[in-house]
């Protein structure tokens, strides 16, 4: 091994950056491996960790992926390393997603990068209402260059198609609401203390469920909408939610990877310019809504998230399983 190629103590702190991504339910479907031999990081989905009623293409996971890789290569950028990536690398294995090598970095690229370095311990999903104060336009423009940045588009949508969006949310909450199967995986990733659920260090703690919405406007899904939680408040949500769609135009595993990336570097953007932020993917997750979600006059053809912006609580860190349970080394 030669003198720069990284050592398990820095591929260690590497890892715990990229795991504070956001994921579906905070299912944390990521595995990696280190390679010792060659010094190559690869990312591998985790099938135990997908989510079969909502997300029967992977899309989602691929997300989740996708940001945790965005999150190594800030943290390699940070540590003075260049994140060179590549997707897909193998053929017969899909579950293999990204190898990653370490070289010491170059340029002013990875520097760019490493200025969202603070972003990924303070970026938290907040599902708590946000003001009526509009995000400055030049605001919008840097988060719509951060997308370009991953070959990814981010629409702001106009009035007509902001009313479109929510209207899709509360559509897709009345077929969560009607389908078994659904509202069962969803439950399995709640975490409110009683004993026969799931570790607590993955899903959604009822501290992050945010209040309970006091009319119908919420645009947040409500992961405790059908169980009590004790001392769980009530709460007007904003009437005209800010949204932005992250959208690429093709809809392939290697399109969804870099929507991914796109996803948390437009997330860790918008942080630092001191937004809260939650992830709408409601109705993504049925075909039928997600065709109409995407603004016919624009270039992008497949949505894969709806992003909601705003001031207001940042929300809490949710929590994140250990590395050693996520990082291997061979």
């Amino acid at each position: 091994m030669s003198d720069t190629a990284p050592t398990r103590t820095l591929v260690t702190s590497l890892v715990e950056d990229a795991v504070t991504a956001p994921s579906m339910h905070n299912a944390q479907p990521w595995r990696f491996v280190h390679r010792t031999d060659t010094g190559t990081v690869e990312l591998y989905g985790d099938p135990a960790r997908a989510l079969p009623h909502e997300d029967p293409d992977h899309r989602a996971l691929h997300l989740g992926c996708g940001a945790a890789l965005f999150g190594l290569r800030v943290a390699a950028a940070h540590r003075g390393r260049h994140a060179a990536v590549r997707l897909l690398p193998d053929p017969g294995d899909p579950w293999h997603l990204a190898d990653v090598r370490l070289p010491p970095a170059v340029g002013t690229y990875d520097d760019e990068l490493a200025v969202l370095h603070p972003a990924l311990r303070e970026r938290h999903t907040s599902r708590f209402p946000f003001t009526d104060e509009r995000v400055p336009a030049e605001i919008l423009d840097g988060l719509r260059s951060a997308a370009f940045l991953e070959d990814c588009r981010l629409v702001v949508p106009g009035a007509w198609h902001a009313d479109t969006v929510l209207d899709l949310v509360h559509d897709s909450e009345r077929l969560e609401s009607a389908d078994a199967s659904v509202r069962e995986e969803i439950d399995a990733w709640i975490r409110t203390g009683a004993a026969d659920e799931g570790p607590g260090t993955e899903g959604i703690p009822s501290y992050a469920f945010g209040p309970r919405q006091y009319d119908v406007t919420a645009p947040v899904r409500d992961f405790a909408s059908h169980r009590p939680v004790p001392g769980r408040a009530s709460a007007r949500f904003e009437r005209s939610p800010q949204f932005v769609l992250l959208g690429t135009v093709g809809d392939t595993p290697a399109e969804w990877l870099k929507a991914g990336q796109a996803l948390q570097r437009v997330l860790l953007r918008a942080t630092l310019d001191g937004l809260s932020t939650s992830l709408i993917s409601q109705p993504l997750e049925w075909p039928e809504l997600r065709s109409v979600a995407r603004d016919p006059g624009s270039t992008t053809g497949y949505v894969h998230m709806v992003v909601r912006l705003g001031y207001g609580p940042r929300g809490r860190a949710t929590p994140r399983r250990p590395v050693a349970e996520v990082l291997t080394f061979v």
